[in-house]
C-alpha cells in the first residue's frame, strides 16, 4: 500500500473526472488511502465531507500561510473542526514570504503559532508549508515545542541541513512530485540520505505531477511515481519502500494501514 500524505482532493478540475474516479485510479497504482488538505477555513467542511463520504479519504484542516491576514480563526472554530474523528492533522500551515511585499510577517507568525498550540491541545501532527521562511519557521517550531506533536515537512525541496534540523523537532520528510524531475539533483541527494524511517511521500495534487506527467495535472495515484523515484535512489524494491512509508505515516498518525 502507498498513502498520498498531502493531495487536495475538493480542488481537482473536472477534467479528470469525479472523485470516485481518481480514487478508483489510485487504487489501481497501489495508492489505497491519502490526505486531503483544506487550506483555509471556507473549505474545511469540504474535506471533512469527503472523508466521511469515502474510506480511502482522511482529512488535515489549517490555515494556509498565503492565505491573507484578514482571514482570522479562533482557536474554538479550528478546535472543533478538528475534533473529527478522520481530521488527522492541522495544516497546512507555516509561513511562505515568497507571495509577500511585507517586511513584516508578525501576522503570518502568530497565526501559526496559534495553530501549533491548537495541535497540541488536540494531540495532533502539523502539516509544515515553508517558503523563503525556512529559519524562521523553524525557529518558531522549537521555540512553541512541536516536537511534543510532530508532523510533516510537506514538499521538501530544502538541504540536507534543515532535513536534519525538522527531523530533531520530530518531524517527517515529505517528498513530492519534484524529486522526479531531471534538475532536481540536490534533493535526489537528500531524498537518498533522509533515514528510511523519517520518510513519506506525496503529490500535492492538482499541482507538481512527477515524470513521466509533468506539467499535467496531478492525482494522487501519480504517488506511486514519487515512491519508485525515491526507492530507485535507495536502491530498493518500491513495494519496500510503500511498506517503510505506510508504517511512517501510521506511527506518526496512530493509525492502522
Amino acid at each position: 500500500m502507498i498513502i498520498d500524505s498531502h493531495c487536495h482532493l475538493n480542488i481537482l478540475p473536472e477534467e479528470v473526472g469525479s472523485v470516485e474516479a481518481v480514487i478508483a485510479q489510485a487504487k489501481e497504482l497501489g495508492v489505497e488511502r491519502m490526505m486531503c488538505i483544506a487550506i483555509n477555513p471556507e473549505k474545511w467542511h469540504e474535506v471533512i465531507e469527503l472523508a466521511d463520504k469515502h474510506e480511502e479519504v482522511y482529512a488535515a484542516i489549517g490555515v494556509h500561510p498565503c492565505e491573507q491576514a484578514d482571514v482570522v480563526i479562533t482557536d474554538e472554530q479550528l478546535i472543533k473542526a478538528a475534533s473529527h474523528p478522520k481530521v488527522l492533522a492541522i495544516g497546512e500551515i507555516g509561513l511562505d514570504y515568497f507571495h509577500f511585499d511585507d517586511e513584516d510577517m508578525n501576522w503570518q507568525h502568530e497565526r501559526f503559532r496559534q495553530q501549533i498550540r491548537i495541535a497540541k491541545q488536540l494531540n495532533k501532527p502539523v502539516v509544515i508549508h515553508t517558503r523563503n521562511s525556512t529559519p524562521d519557521c523553524l525557529r518558531i517550531l522549537e521555540e512553541e515545542h512541536a516536537e511534543e506533536i510532530g508532523g510533516i515537512m510537506h514538499c521538501f525541496v530544502e538541504d540536507l541541513e534543515t532535513a536534519e534540523q525538522a527531523m530533531k523537532l520530530g518531524f517527517y520528510i515529505s517528498f513530492s512530485g519534484i524529486v522526479t524531475f531531471k534538475n532536481a539533483k540536490e534533493l535526489k541527494e537528500v531524498a537518498k540520505k533522509v533515514p528510511l524511517d523519517r520518510i513519506l511521500v506525496e503529490t500535492d495534487s492538482p499541482y507538481l505531477a512527477p515524470m513521466p506527467y509533468r506539467g499535467k495535472t496531478n492525482v494522487p495515484g501519480y504517488t506511486k511515481y514519487v515512491a519508485q523515484e525515491v526507492a530507485d535512489l535507495r536502491d530498493m524494491p518500491v513495494d519496500e519502500m510503500a511498506r517503510i512509508t505506510t508504517e511512517n505515516f501510521n506511527r506518526l498518525f496512530g493509525t492502522n494501514f
